[in-house]
């Protein structure tokens, strides 16, 4: 037996959940082709253009720079996986950067019926995967200049101190701004699924 220490292999990314994570989830990191990506609609698609954008963090208030925030959405005309709207997934992946920083490029989401047919607001559905995490948390992004917020279904059920973590606003640039907080202090509101 030797007493000769050899160099570990190199980095290995931080696995929570199984060694298909990364793989499944980041495959741009490991020279693997993206089974979706940021952009949701491309430029043929009718609708209004947005980007979504902001930073993950943590409980501690450092960002998080290997989360991947999914989306789900309906199309403009609120509608899911419609027909001969070439070009729509309604379904993006994001890496965040070194920076926790995600965005998405998509076009604002119609709104849809909701349980018992009330209307929900405009939204993208959120799912956040980090390490440290053992399932998605859930979550949605609404968007600050939407007036059917006032009478979303879901939006209600949450406190009304609470409701900004779920509501991006739209900056001086034209791009929607909201930041993701895993816990603590402005913790972002998740829902059971």
């Amino acid at each position: 037996m030797s007493t000769e220490q050899k160099a570990p292999p190199g980095l290995t990314p931080s696995q929570t959940i199984g060694p298909f994570f990364a793989y499944a989830l980041t495959p741009r990191a490991y020279g693997g082709k993206e089974l979706a990506t940021e952009q949701v609609a491309s430029e043929a698609v009718a609708g209004e253009r947005l980007r979504v954008e902001g930073v993950v963090y943590d409980g501690d208030g450092v960002s998080v720079g290997d989360a991947v925030i999914e989306t789900w959405q309906a199309d403009a005309e609120g509608r899911f996986n419609a027909a001969g709207n070439a070009g729509f997934t309604g379904f993006g992946r994001a890496e965040t950067s070194a920076e926790g920083v995600y965005f998405i490029e998509t076009i604002r989401p119609g709104a849809l019926p909701g349980l018992n047919g009330v209307m929900q607001a405009p939204h993208l559905t959120v799912s956040v995967f980090a390490r440290g995490l053992l399932i998605r948390l859930a979550t949605r992004i609404y968007f600050d200049d939407e007036p059917g917020n006032a009478q979303d279904p879901v939006l209600a059920l949450v406190p009304a101190e609470r409701r900004a973590t779920l509501i991006a606003k739209r900056g001086a640039d034209g791009v929607f701004r909201l930041d993701i907080r895993l816990q603590g202090k402005s913790e972002t509101v998740f829902f059971d699924v």
